[in-house]
């Protein structure tokens, strides 16, 4: 299971440009590594993102092998109504996960 720290703003002018940033906290796994009896631990790596703004997708993103641990994404979009802000993401077992902002435009 993986955790996301998110930093985004609850309000803003309508027009403003914003910036979204989001850290997903996931216990990335190469498989390359081997545990203490040798044998090879499985991959486990995030492999989609995606955020939305009041449904509508604003930035996606996919992640491959060399993918670091707890991937810090950041990116802008434009405030253009009030709000929700929802932020997704996919590991490579298909299991899923989100969290949502609120965002006030006046």
């Amino acid at each position: 299971m993986s955790t996301i720290r998110i930093a985004a703003p609850t309000i803003a002018n309508k027009g403003e440009v914003i910036e979204l940033k989001a850290m997903i906290q996931h216990e990335m796994e190469t498989g390359y590594r081997r545990d203490r009896f040798g044998k090879e631990i499985t991959r486990d790596i995030l492999k989609y993102f995606e955020c939305f703004y009041n449904g509508e997708s604003v930035f996606k993103a996919e992640f491959f092998a060399a993918i670091a641990a707890n991937p810090f994404l950041s990116f802008f979009t434009t405030a253009t109504e009030s709000g929700t802000l929802e932020f997704r993401w996919i590991d490579q077992n298909g299991v899923a996960s989100s969290q949502s902002v609120e965002l006030e435009v006046s």
